[in-house]
């Protein structure tokens, strides 16, 4: 059984809906303080209530995380309401499907934003509250999607991903001297509401191509990355957990057939 997060101050951006509510979720049942963040208030108000009608602890700010302004203040706001930053979980992304032949510059630049420039900023603002408190940790979402797989029009968002991994390796070392740690957990396909947008055939052939059978769950993802926020985890960093159930393990589909 892992040390309890509880009273412990988190941050989860993105996590109005998709894998960061199931992030969030997990945090809040363990009696963490949670912040979510997302652009859209609607959202975050419903997710929030949500939550804390299942007895969570659980508050809102608005943030676009691809500007500094927006998550510095994010951050040192969350701090001072939940007295200090124990947890950053830089989830927030954007996963556009266009091809390359169709894709414009404006939105190469959007997705790395979002993705990959947000982690930076994120993990920039939470530096100072991490240095006051002499310790913290850091849990970027990263996938199997850019490092390890590729699909037709998610070229951008493999390379923000890809990019992800990139930067943890220098942040952790770092952010060492801040007694903090920085890892990844890589989702492969996990049921949310992105997911469902790109239709049930979609769904049904990933769900074949993974030897567990199945889409993962969003609090399979919060699991993972509740280990990488747990006191067990503190000897660990600049690393990544891949969550898919098997999914990049197989040589072909048709391997799937003598199981």
């Amino acid at each position: 059984m892992l040390t309890s997060l509880k009273g412990r101050s988190v941050i989860v951006t993105g996590g109005s809906k998709g894998i960061g509510r199931g992030i969030a979720k997990v945090f809040a049942a363990t009696g963490a303080r949670v912040t979510i963040t997302a652009r859209g208030e609607e959202s975050l108000k419903k997710t929030c209530d949500e939550l804390n009608r299942a007895g969570g602890t659980v508050r809102y700010e608005i943030c676009d995380v691809s500007d500094w302004d927006s998550v510095r203040a994010m951050v040192d706001s969350t701090a001072k309401a939940q007295g200090g930053l124990d947890v950053m979980c830089a989830n927030a992304g954007a996963f556009p499907q266009t091809k390359i032949v169709d894709m414009d510059v404006a939105e190469w630049d959007q997705v790395l934003a979002t993705n990959l420039r947000s982690a930076f900023l994120c993990v920039k603002a939470a530096i100072p509250h991490f240095d006051r408190a002499g310790k913290g940790r850091v849990v970027l979402t990263s996938s199997i999607t850019g490092p390890i797989t590729g699909f037709p029009g998610w070229s951008h968002y493999g390379a923000s991903k890809a990019g992800q991994l990139g930067f943890l390796k220098t942040a952790a070392m770092e952010l060492s001297r801040y007694n903090t740690t920085i890892n990844a957990v890589m989702p492969g396909n996990i049921y949310t509401e992105g997911l469902q947008d790109l239709g049930q055939e979609y769904l049904d052939t990933m769900a074949a191509s993974i030897p567990l059978k199945r889409l993962g769950a969003v609090e399979d993802i919060g699991n993972a990355a509740l280990f990488f926020a747990s006191d067990e985890a503190g000897y660990i960093t600049g690393q990544q957990v891949v969550v898919d159930g098997g999914q990049i393990i197989p040589e072909s589909l048709d391997s799937l057939g003598e199981i």
